[in-house]
């Protein structure tokens, strides 16, 4: 579904020549088709899943803060604006992120439902969480919160 969905939405933007749309899509298209290849070489035939697109989406996110980040204090507004841009078209394909009281919500509720006693079990409620809350939920946040409630 959200395969067809980028693929339908490169065409309207070509329809209306939305240069920075365009080229966000395909660069999102691009690493979707190798990250499918990658998985048809371990034995996929369909290519990745749907939980696997949302996080190469938030990945690609993660990785455009980044970069907004480096190229604020190298004086780079123009770069930095740019990458927002990529950050608006690759957002408008991934669920709504949780805030704060939503993701500590969840994170109880995980480590609840998997019995998780300490930080010992910090991978496995970690796991636990991509799986269940795959683009909806930043994990370099959850993974400190999720750390605050196993330690305490």
């Amino acid at each position: 579904m959200l395969r067809t969905q980028l693929k339908d939405s490169l065409k309207d933007a070509m329809k209306s020549k939305d240069k920075r749309k365009i080229s966000t899509l395909r660069l999102i298209l691009a690493t979707l088709h190798d990250r499918d290849l990658a998985a048809r070489e371990k034995g996929s035939d369909e290519g990745i899943s749907e939980d696997e697109i949302l996080q190469m989406l938030t990945t690609m996110v993660r990785q455009r803060k980044d970069s907004i980040k480096a190229y604020e204090e190298g004086g780079r507004v123009d770069l930095a604006a740019a990458e927002q841009e990529e950050i608006d078209v690759i957002s408008e394909y991934l669920p709504k992120q949780f805030d704060e009281a939503e993701m500590k919500s969840a994170i109880r509720e995980t480590i609840a439902d998997i019995g998780a006693e300490g930080l010992k079990d910090m991978g496995k409620t970690m796991g636990a969480l991509k799986s269940k809350y795959a683009g909806r939920m930043d994990f370099a946040k959850a993974s400190a919160l999720v750390k605050s409630e196993l330690g305490a």
